[in-house]
């Protein structure tokens, strides 16, 4: 069973695995990065690394919304990658046996659907989208991705 967090983002809920989140935390000053792609909301300085921010909603083809309180930054590593992702909401974790993960349907395959590794179904009602970080991190060469080095 995968030990996922759940996020929120125009409503819905979608979840990646613990085990490639680094940390989550409120979004605090994000400074802006010339010719980044335009999801990129730029770089933040995160316990002790420069981490280039993405806005999900933007990345997932929404409209952006101003931060408040619950907006969360979700530090993931994927791919060799350390990226923060920008979402809504971020407050929970749960156990989800792999059998309840169903791969997504090809309605699915529009711009945000691409993203979507699968659908799990939690309790009666709940669906939750399960994500691929590998293809939202699939970036163009301008994205400023290791800026440590």
């Amino acid at each position: 069973m995968d030990t996922f967090i759940l996020f929120t983002l125009v409503g819905t809920t979608y979840a990646v695995r613990t085990r490639d989140v680094l940390h989550m935390e409120m979004v605090e000053e994000i400074t802006p990065v010339p010719n980044a792609t335009a999801s990129v909301e730029g770089v933040v300085f995160s316990r002790g690394q420069v981490v280039p921010v993405v806005n999900l909603r933007a990345r997932f083809g929404f409209e952006r919304a101003p931060y408040d309180l619950r907006t969360r930054l979700v530090v993931v590593q994927a791919a060799g990658r350390v990226i923060g992702l920008v979402v809504d909401s971020a407050r929970e974790f749960v156990n989800i046996p792999p059998e309840s993960i169903q791969p997504p349907h090809e309605a699915l395959a529009g711009m945000s659907g691409r993203y979507v590794e699968g659908v799990a179904s939690l309790g009666d009602k709940r669906l939750v989208l399960t994500l691929d970080l590998s293809r939202i991190l699939n970036f163009a060469e301008s994205l400023p991705l290791d800026l440590n080095s």
